[in-house]
């Protein structure tokens, strides 16, 4: 009987799991002599803000080992006979689903917008401050047919670390949008009876938006528009100063020489453009700056033939 209870207790003994200590947690990069001396107040006796270790990383955990302690102690003038194993960890948290949604409503600025988390980082994230810049917001794919976009942030915890975060959402907001009437022909300035403004729900592209017929009379399309599209910003482009066949006021400069003559434009551009110039009389083309609406300008040297 006897025999038997050994080997039960033996038995119980091996495969008994093995007694993990309870962490405690850490609010700074460093581990000091108040942390340990929270559970052996022993360690009472050494000055409050001496460094131990380092605090782990977030996940992971730091044990000061039996004889580890018993070393620290002997280091400090401490007598133990015995210690039991200590561990330190940040406190880790499911990110609060609330929490994150009125962080992005207060980097997007516009009280109107609507955000659903379609998806969240699932690992636990150390307590302390949620970031999410506006500048690391995606952008949907498509404006028609737009699907969740990955926003990156950052849980800044400890002495201004930064742990990695993500989500992907759903992002809608009042906007104003500009529609064609009509077909618009690209290269064509935009008469304010081809265009209408209307409101809808949008997703929030950082940049310029178009919002009012004004804006955009006057501008060209860079691409044909069919009648009912969406004008965007970035399919426009100012009037040309000078358009391909206008009639061009050229001024010749050459050192203190003047010389103005009119030319016929080969083709068009902005102002500070270079482009090709006809002169009527000698039926030379040459380059030229263009200076304004309808004027140009030559300097160094007068091309030969002018």
């Amino acid at each position: 009987m006897k025999l038997r209870a050994l080997v039960l207790l033996a038995w119980t003994v091996w495969f008994a799991p093995a007694q993990v200590p309870v962490c405690r947690t850490v609010e700074g990069d460093r581990i000091q002599a108040n942390d340990l001396s929270a559970v052996l107040p022993e360690f009472r006796t050494v000055p409050a803000e001496t460094l131990l270790a380092q605090s782990p990383l977030p996940g992971s955990t730091r044990t000061f080992h039996s004889p580890e302690i018993l070393a620290l102690a002997h280091r400090f003038g401490i007598v133990l006979q015995s210690a039991p194993d200590t561990c330190f960890e940040w406190a880790m948290q499911p990110l609060d689903r609330s929490l994150v949604v009125a962080t992005m409503r207060e980097s997007l600025q516009i009280a109107e917008a609507r955000i659903e988390i379609a998806d969240m980082i699932a690992s636990k994230a150390p307590q302390g401050r949620i970031e999410f810049p506006l500048s690391r917001l995606g952008a949907p794919a498509s404006q028609e047919q737009p699907a969740p976009v990955l926003w990156r942030g950052d849980v800044i915890y400890g002495d201004n670390h930064r742990f990695a975060i993500w989500a992907r959402v759903e992002i809608a907001a009042p906007c104003r949008k500009l529609m064609a009437v009509e077909s618009l022909k690209a290269g064509r300035p935009i008469e304010a009876r081809q265009v209408r403004a209307t409101t809808a729900s949008c997703f929030p592209v950082p940049g310029k938006d178009l919002s009012s017929v004004v804006e955009v009379t006057g501008m060209v399309p860079l691409r044909a528009v069919p009648a009912g599209a969406e004008l965007r910003a970035e399919f426009l482009a100012p009037p040309n100063d000078v358009n391909r066949g206008d009639t061009v006021r050229l001024e010749v400069r050459s050192g203190g020489a003047r010389l103005a003559l009119t030319v016929r434009a080969v083709s068009g551009g902005r102002s500070g453009d270079m482009i090709s110039v006809r002169n009527p009389e000698s039926n030379r083309v040459f380059q030229a700056r263009i200076t304004g609406k309808g004027t140009a300008l030559v300097e160094a040297g007068v091309p030969k033939g002018i």
